[in-house]
């Protein structure tokens, strides 16, 4: 019996360095505009929501997902993001939105604590394609709703924005600048 239990110990330390030695997912964030702000003396007083935010259901994952050659695309099991994309997206738009207007009460859905905020903005991201070391692409329409009462204004915006690398953290930092051109769009149609 010895040697059995010194067999399955070997084994059973076998597995955990094995397990210890398997690659950890890489996570990674969208990033708000960086620059300058709204002029001074243009701050935006009404409280703005930003979301609901849809994306395509094949992107509603914690991976990131890359177009391959044809009409294949491949989940990148080792490459995340830190949170579910609706999320990311949202927090983005409203953080560039605060910037470009100069506003103080902007949230991303469903973080908001306002009740009836004064104007919300609805996306919806058709195409959100991601292809490492060459480009990525943002199809998203987007619907400005004031108070009661008041007519909604849609608008799209199809950005294309070259990735400056071959890695992850560069494809992140594309779809960042990509997802600041739509926020100018929202922002335009607020102003």
């Amino acid at each position: 019996m010895t040697r059995l239990h010194s067999a399955i110990a070997c084994l059973a330390l076998a597995l955990l360095a094995a397990c210890g030695g398997s690659p950890q997912p890489r996570l990674y964030v969208l990033s708000p505009a960086e620059g300058a702000t709204a002029p001074a003396g243009a701050a935006f007083a009404p409280s703005i929501v930003v979301g609901p935010v849809t994306v395509p259901e094949v992107l509603d994952q914690p991976q990131i997902v890359v177009q391959a050659a044809g009409n294949q695309v491949i989940l990148q099991e080792y490459h995340r993001w830190a949170s579910p994309l609706t999320s990311e997206i949202g927090r983005v738009i409203a953080a560039n939105l605060a910037r470009d207007l100069g506003a103080t009460r902007v949230w991303s859905y469903p973080q908001t604590a306002l009740p009836a905020p004064d104007i919300q903005v609805v996306v919806d991201v058709r195409r959100f394609d991601s292809a490492p070391g060459a480009g990525v692409t943002i199809d998203a329409v987007w619907t400005v709703r004031r108070k009661a009462g008041e007519t909604p204004q849609t608008g799209q915006s199809l950005v294309r924005e070259p990735v400056s690398g071959a890695d992850f953290d560069a494809l992140a930092a594309a779809h960042s600048r990509a997802l600041a051109k739509v926020s100018s769009d929202i922002a335009g149609a607020i102003r």
